[in-house]
């Protein structure tokens, strides 16, 4: 079967298409997405089709920073509150002497 006969693909397409953002905020949204999905095919197109727009090196590096760091930001909050609704204890500095240092409260101390 080929990917044009997926009705999702016309949506898809639709959605593309519309002016309310600039070529330029498509790129960098749609880049931001691929490289949260993980899809390196995807992200590597991606990443050419911003430059060959003539979109800076720099600024796609910036776009992907800013998606790594919500990422991770999310990534750490999802832990914590999943631990939280689970009941998970954290041990105490006291009864595990193994972690007592910063290093091992960093997101979850206050």
């Amino acid at each position: 079967m080929e990917a044009a006969e997926f009705k999702s693909f016309d949506a898809v397409d639709a959605t593309g298409s519309t002016n309310e953002l600039s070529a330029r905020e498509k790129h960098l949204v749609g880049l931001a997405v691929t490289v949260t999905r993980g899809c390196t095919a995807c992200t590597g197109g991606r990443i050419q089709g911003a430059l060959d727009d003539g979109i800076p090196y720099d600024s796609v590096l910036a776009a992907l920073d800013l998606a790594a760091a919500v990422n991770a930001g999310v990534t750490v909050r999802t832990a914590i509150e999943s631990a939280k609704l689970n009941g998970t204890k954290e041990p105490c500095c006291e009864e595990a002497e193994d972690c007592c240092g910063p290093e091992c409260a960093v997101g979850v101390r206050s």
